[in-house]
């Protein structure tokens, strides 16, 4: 006999969450987004046996990467249908947990699929999406619109990771109004065990406010844990430096390069103070002719310094015969350098933590830069954990200019004439 809903009084260990009541009413998105111990991914797969137990019903258990079936829910239902007493009605499988009216569960990583493979799921009625935080905006974009069966849903669970992740934009940030979300936390679970509860007092007491704050009431991280300048952008977030920083006309804008063709090259437009330095604009991109960089930079009203390149400035391209400095000479540039020999990573980083506190940085012309520095990150050590050498990834570029910014500091041009940096009377930043 089939479980009906009313029958759901009769099995007192799925009972849920106050928080989580709204969970039974139909929406196309239900995001449930918390720290640890609040009960989200273990009331979910509750649920969902439940649901598959009144009717048959295709479920696809879902995550950024799974490289086998430990990675996924899999053990997490086939334990919740022993506590619930379903082991009659649900054969757990290898790779898929089948119910005895035709309902199955299926296990799959987003990453791994193509608009073409994730075709086998579209007549799911919901996407269980575990750890959704990691999934990235190209996973969302080919799942969502697959999943097209008149009255099928995508449920998240997560504890957010970054604030600027596709997920925390996209679902939590500025969710649909198709969309229920519901924060759920270790205060709001019942049934939150005493021993747990400990270890979150420890933790209180041990961990960086940010990490507690992150890890256990499921706040999004504003920089990455493992940032190589993770301290230096929480300070600089902490005292405003990270927000509108005009153009200060009686002082030149000296530009800053990381050249890249395949990788991206990154352009910091830089204003030095007598006691500060000033990003006030950023271009990165990749695959542009150095043109085409030059006629942005000249779109903008500034008065122009020094362009400063790395070592490789002078290198010539092999189908031009020219360097990057004879190229920008020849647009009309002016004032160019180039860094006589390649420096140190690690003295640069050093350069660059030296240079933070008296950096500002728009928040608005520059959010790509700050999303470089807040994510900036060693490699691991695969046997030892240990950190090893900066990453070469999508962020390191950015972070790579600012290195060079500090490098260069020195040698810019600036005008002792002006007062220190002011900040406006209105709007007040603070607020």
């Amino acid at each position: 006999m089939l479980l009906q809903p009313q029958d759901l009084d009769a099995l007192p260990r799925l009972a849920l969450p106050q928080a989580l009541e709204a969970i039974w009413q139909p929406r196309r998105y239900k995001v449930m987004h918390g720290g640890r111990g609040g009960g989200k991914s273990w009331s979910v797969a509750g649920v969902l046996l439940v649901m598959a137990a009144q009717r048959p019903m295709r479920i696809l258990c879902a995550r950024e990467i799974q490289k086998s079936i430990k990675q996924s829910v899999h053990q997490l239902l086939q334990d919740q249908i022993a506590r619930l007493g379903l082991s009659a009605f649900f054969e757990v499988l290898e790779t898929e947990i089948r119910g005895i009216n035709g309902s199955l569960f299926l296990f799959s990583g987003l990453q791994s699929h193509t608009v073409d493979t994730i075709k086998s799921f579209e007549g799911c009625d919901i996407v269980w999406v575990e750890e959704a935080h990691g999934v990235s905006k190209k996973s969302w974009d080919v799942l969502i619109p697959t999943i097209r069966k008149e009255g099928s849903e995508i449920w998240l669970t997560l504890n957010p990771d970054m604030e600027t992740d596709e997920t925390y934009q996209r679902f939590i940030a500025s969710p649909s109004p198709d969309t229920w979300v519901c924060e759920i936390n270790w205060r709001d679970n019942p049934w939150f065990p005493r021993v747990l509860d400990e270890e979150r007092k420890k933790a209180k007491r041990s961990m960086l406010a940010d990490d507690y704050a992150h890890i256990w009431e499921g706040k999004a991280r504003r920089v990455a844990a493992g940032a190589i300048y993770r301290h230096e952008m929480e300070a600089l977030y902490l005292d405003g430096r990270a927000r509108d920083v005009p153009y200060d006309p009686t002082l030149p804008v000296h530009t800053i390069w990381d050249l890249g063709w395949n990788d991206s090259m990154t352009i910091s437009m830089v204003q030095r103070g007598p006691h500060d330095v000033r990003i006030i604009d950023y271009i990165e991109d990749n695959h542009r002719t150095l043109d085409w960089y030059v006629a942005q930079m000249e779109k903008r009203p500034y008065r122009w310094g020094t362009d400063f390149l790395p070592h490789d400035g002078r290198t010539k391209n092999f189908q031009t015969g020219k360097s990057t400095e004879q190229l920008l000479r020849e647009m009309g540039r002016k004032s160019v350098r180039v860094q006589q020999r390649a420096t140190d990573v690690e003295e640069g980083i050093k350069s660059a933590r030296m240079l933070f506190p008296r950096t500002y940085i728009d928040q608005t012309k520059c959010a790509r830069l700050l999303e470089c520095l807040r994510r900036y990150q060693r490699r691991i050590h695969s046997v030892t954990n240990e950190p090893m050498e900066p990453l070469h990834d999508e962020y390191s570029h950015g972070a790579d200019n600012y290195r060079y910014i500090a490098l260069w500091v020195p040698e810019m041009a600036g005008s002792t004439a002006v007062q220190d940096y002011q900040e406006p009377e209105a709007p007040d930043w603070r607020m």
